[in-house]
């Protein structure tokens, strides 16, 4: 270990001092707040132990004794995810149904790519035609989170469609700026 024979016997032997008696209270008392208060961290109890015993130590300190001592909170609260169908905003209406599509403009998809050259940021925002697998329209930004693209290319597919007797579903991916009121 690197230590000489005659430096170990003189730690072994040497006598506690202050900070040593100080350092086993303090574990001592986090030991005893931990146990009444399992599901608390390190910092609630050092706070608690400033408040209730007059002791002022530092979160750091405390963390080591947490460290030292083996404890982990226990925490009470558990994680709830929202199932994907409550999140969703709109419906997915093509779910299972890509090959039942069976005429021109009876599905058009959007989505948006974004791309770096040299320093010059881009987004492209395309509306695709299902049916013919055509590009009916793109909007381009060289601004990043710029919206604009995203509605002018929806007017243009609004005036491209003008007319049209046979409805159309226009899906997405209900990224944030689809499912924003200005889009919709």
């Amino acid at each position: 270990m690197g230590v000489s024979r005659s430096g170990y016997y003189k730690w072994k032997n040497h006598e506690k001092t202050d900070r040593d008696y100080n350092r086993d209270e303090m574990i001592e008392i986090v030991k005893q707040v931990h146990e009444e208060h399992p599901s608390h961290g390190h910092r609630w109890v050092n706070a608690y132990i400033k408040i209730n015993y007059n002791k002022k130590y530092s979160d750091g300190y405390i963390y080591k004794a947490f460290k030292y001592l083996g404890i982990k909170a226990e925490s009470k609260h558990q994680v709830h995810y929202k199932p994907r169908k409550v999140k969703d905003k709109y419906q997915n209406l093509i779910f299972t149904t890509w090959e039942t599509v069976d005429r021109p403009r009876q599905v058009i998809v959007s989505d948006m790519t974004a791309f770096k050259v040299w320093y010059f940021y881009i987004e492209v925002t395309f509306y695709f035609d299902v049916f013919t697998k055509q590009i009916l329209t793109f909007k381009i930004a060289e601004r990043r989170g710029d919206r604009r693209q995203y509605i002018d290319g929806l007017k243009d597919i609004v005036e491209l469609l003008r007319g049209n007797k046979e409805p159309t579903i226009i899906h997405t991916d209900q990224g944030s700026v689809y499912s924003s009121k200005a889009y919709n």
